[in-house]
């Protein structure tokens, strides 16, 4: 018995994904819930399983194919089935000694098949199976083996042309085209979208992170051998920004027709750049995790981007969004509104500067600028500067954050 391999129902608002690489072959063999496809959504990749253990019958949908939810994308034969089948087929046979007839008249029916559709000579192939036996698996094998041989040459076709007006230097394309991702085409939509519905307007302001190194420097072996993780500077700006927020909630707020909504929970996404694209994974409830804690969820979180294993959740309701752009070195941006989101922290590269100080003295600082774009339709320019100018006392001062004041 055949069993279909279908598309999942992923989420709600998915309809269609894209087959990014299958990683099994017809005629392999599947055990049960092993992984035999990628697919690509707008949002997450995500794998799909084996409905049941055989061999893999056939593939009807190639990579970089759009399907539908519950569409079709291959045959499995189950086990028992493909058992059945040899036996018939051995039973079948003629009880004689191999040697004592032409090769071709003892080749299981699986076997012969390949060999004919191919054309290959059963002769020339390698055996691993009983007693001489040829099996699938032999042919297969030589068939892969085939393919990563060069492709022979006639001497007529090897022997060099003769001599013509030199030919230009071999040199690229001027152009290509490559076939956007899915996910990178809707985080495109959704980059747009979000510059055509929000008013958004960006505020800046710098930061000294002196403070903050100096105490990570500190304690960071005690911090890593109690914790089992390196304390970092983005879970001492979601602590930060927890208070910023709930000291002006239209930040955490959003639109919704003509109501604003605010949000009591503070789950703030987290930019991670991934092989595919830029994805921001949510950490919930942030107001009541530690800061080890933290910094575990963002790792955890970074690493299955960069794998491809977040789930559609993952992704989802965040509330407000913080984007590092200065471990790619950046100095200065404008970070865009994650929609439906009204804020977005930007952070940017540390760098030493001379800064004169309240006592009038020089003094070589480590400073970073902030970038904080808002949607001027619910938050007002004294809230987005009241809300960096709060950031700015707790990360100068990170003892404010343990006191909250």
């Amino acid at each position: 018995m055949d069993i279909e391999i279908t598309v999942p129902t992923i989420g709600e608002s998915i309809t269609e994904a894209t087959v990014l690489k299958w990683l099994k072959s017809v005629g392999e063999a599947v055990a049960l819930d092993e992984p035999l496809l990628e697919l690509e959504t707008d949002k997450v990749t995500i794998e799909v399983n084996a409905p049941a253990a055989g061999l893999l019958k056939s593939i009807q949908v190639d990579e970089g194919e759009d399907v539908e939810i519950g569409a079709v994308l291959g045959l499995i034969a189950e086990a028992d089935s493909v058992a059945a089948e040899s036996a018939s087929s051995a039973a079948a046979e003629p009880k004689v000694s191999p040697a004592a007839v032409p090769e071709d008249e003892v080749l299981m029916p699986a076997v012969r098949r390949l060999i004919e559709e191919h054309k290959l000579d059963s002769t020339a192939i390698p055996t691993a199976g009983r007693d001489g036996r040829l099996t699938k698996g032999d042919v297969l094998a030589y068939l892969e083996a085939a393919k990563a041989e060069p492709t022979p040459v006639r001497a007529a076709e090897a022997a060099p042309a003769p001599p013509a007006a030199e030919a230009p230097a071999a040199t690229q394309p001027q152009e290509e085209r490559v076939r956007m991702t899915r996910l990178r085409k809707r985080m495109a939509e959704r980059l747009k979208e979000a510059q055509n519905t929000a008013a958004m307007l960006t505020t800046f302001n710098e930061v000294d992170m002196t403070s903050c190194m100096e105490m990570r420097s500190c304690y960071k072996e005690l911090f890593e051998k109690k914790y089992g993780v390196r304390i970092g500077f983005m879970s001492l700006f979601a602590k930060a920004c927890v208070i910023a927020l709930r000291e002006f909630p239209a930040i955490n707020a959003q639109i919704d027709g003509d109501e604003i909504v605010y949000k009591n929970h503070y789950d703030i996404g987290v930019a991670v750049g991934s092989g595919q694209g830029l994805v921001v994974p949510v950490i919930r409830g942030v107001e009541n995790l530690n800061f080890a804690q933290i910094e575990s969820k963002i790792r955890e979180l970074a690493d299955r981007a960069k794998t491809g294993q977040l789930t559609l959740d993952e992704l989802q309701g965040g509330t407000f969004t913080i984007t590092n752009g200065g471990i790619y070195g950046s100095m200065m941006s404008t970070p865009i509104l994650n929609s439906p989101q009204s804020g977005i922290l930007g952070m940017h590269n540390i760098t030493q500067r001379a800064m004169v100080m309240s006592d009038g003295s020089i003094q070589a600082r480590q400073m970073m600028y902030l970038a904080l774009s808002y949607d001027h339709r619910i938050v007002d320019g004294r809230e987005a500067v009241g809300f960096l100018v709060r950031i700015k006392e707790c990360i100068e001062d990170p003892q404010r954050m343990l006191l909250e004041v």
